[in-house]
């Protein structure tokens, strides 16, 4: 499974009520970009801060909120990537510097983040977490102790940041939001009655019932205080660099992500797929939930009837340290249960959004075929992963993915299905309604849109986590 690392929000409100309420309910519609820890920091006067493991609503209570003062704040949803999941990386972090204090929460990975940390360490600052959030949280006051306002100081960092990030950012008087110059992670803004939000993902405002604006662009810096909202943009690119896997995979299907409805692309994505297919089959079938708008897509085009061959049990957690083999089978099962009366005798064109190891698709497909369907054709959402992300999202080693060294027919061998196809990079852009000078397409290309290479030498994860 690929996971994001984190969803991040932030709002002001200019009437003055407490936000901790909506932070907590923007969260909740975040939290499938993270469900390692969640925190929130709020600003009354004094820094306010609750951090913890676990889900949302499982860490967060009444009580735990009324604390939260203030009518300006900031919060995170996260993903572990490596090593142990610990309360000191969950974010917010707040540090305190000689002008004051900042709490910062971030989505992406900062690619030299060791090289930015050693420098640090070696003028004497001290860290306590293994993200690269506390790195950029660092670099920012540093400016700040030296009389910089924020947005020179926070410009002055992104001329240091190599990779991704999507910031926001509270101090003890303003709301700043920040988005790295390719735009590779999401950001969006939204307002409505003297109240102003930033967050991941333009989901969050229909939750809330706030007008979404527009995309924070890429490079841009929004500072939001009593004084309304101001914006600068130091940094401004002739490419940007979009990730395609939050259209794929990532973002929740009714968002808007960089002015484009992911519902829409997931349908076109099927949609291409039945213009350039002609296997014979009973109905198309999406592997829940990701894949349903793909097959819906299909089943247009093709005029071959959408029906589900498994359900799912929303209320199974993570299976993946089950410690045997019969186990994990088991795990598969009890997540995903196939329809018997839909699937016994069938030819079943079964929709995915990715093949990442092969090893979750081979079990699907043994389970379909055990429960009596005579065939089943894998379509693929997205082209083959054939590269490991390196800016923000939590994807195995290269040698563990199965694209990586294997041909398209090797890998329908090895999974088992009666025939395999994937979707081409240049459907995917049409899809998308991107270039490739709009799209990060590294997992896909091995080409990144940002210097990597270099700061190779030592593993990430020996050093430093992701946010």
């Amino acid at each position: 499974m690929l996971r994001d690392k984190c969803g991040v929000v932030g709002i002001y409100s200019g009437l003055g009520t407490d936000v901790s309420p909506s932070i907590f309910y923007a969260l909740y519609a975040l939290q499938h970009r993270g469900q390692e820890s969640c925190g929130i920091a709020t600003y009354d006067g004094e820094f306010h801060i609750e951090r913890g493991m676990g889900l949302v609503p499982e860490f967060f209570d009444l009580n735990k909120l009324s604390d939260l003062k203030g009518n300006f704040g900031i919060g995170h949803v996260r993903y572990s990537t490596t090593g142990e999941s610990k309360i000191e990386c969950a974010q917010p972090l707040v540090t305190t510097h000689s002008k004051g204090t900042l709490a910062i929460a971030h989505n992406g990975n900062i690619v030299n983040a060791m090289e930015l940390k050693r420098s640090l360490e070696k003028s004497g600052q001290a860290f306590i977490s293994t993200t690269d959030t506390e790195v950029i949280a660092h670099l920012i006051v540093r400016r700040l102790a030296k009389d910089e306002d924020i947005v020179t100081a926070i410009t002055e960092v992104m001329k240091k940041l190599i990779g991704s990030y999507s910031l926001t950012i509270l101090t003890e008087d303003m709301l700043v939001a920040v988005r790295d110059p390719l735009g590779i992670r999401p950001l969006c803004l939204g307002e409505t009655d003297g109240t102003t939000i930033v967050a991941s993902e333009s989901v969050v405002f229909d939750v809330l019932n706030i007008k979404f604006i527009r995309d924070v662009k890429p490079g841009e810096i929004l500072v939001i205080s009593e004084k309304g909202m101001k914006s600068y943009r130091p940094y401004k690119l002739n490419r940007k660099a979009h990730c395609m896997f939050e259209y794929v995979y990532f973002a929740r299907p009714d968002s808007i992500i960089n002015g484009i409805p992911v519902y829409s692309v997931r349908e076109k994505i099927g949609m291409l797929h039945g213009e350039n297919d002609d296997v014979e089959a009973d109905f198309v079938s999406p592997i829940p939930d990701s894949a349903i708008p793909f097959a819906l897509g299909y089943s247009r085009v093709r005029d071959i009837p959408y029906m589900e061959s498994l359900i799912r049990n929303r209320y199974v957690g993570r299976t993946f340290i089950l410690p045997d083999q019969q186990a994990r089978e088991l795990a598969v099962r009890l997540k995903l249960n196939p329809l018997l009366s839909n699937v016994k005798g069938k030819k079943i064109v079964l929709f995915d959004d990715s093949i990442v190891r092969g090893t979750t698709s081979s079990r699907i497909i043994n389970l379909l075929k055990d429960a009596g369907a005579e065939e089943v054709h894998m379509r693929v959402g997205c082209p083959p992963i054939k590269r490991l992300c390196k800016l923000g999202i939590d994807m195995p080693t290269d040698r563990e993915l199965i694209a990586s060294d294997k041909s398209v027919e090797a890998i329908r061998r090895e999974i088992g299905a009666d025939s395999l196809k994937y979707l081409s990079i240049d459907n995917l852009m049409e899809a998308i309604g991107m270039g490739e000078n709009e799209l990060c397409l590294g997992c896909l290309t091995g080409k990144y849109p940002v210097e990597i290479s270099k700061y190779e030498q030592v593993p990430l994860p020996a050093f430093i986590e992701k946010a």
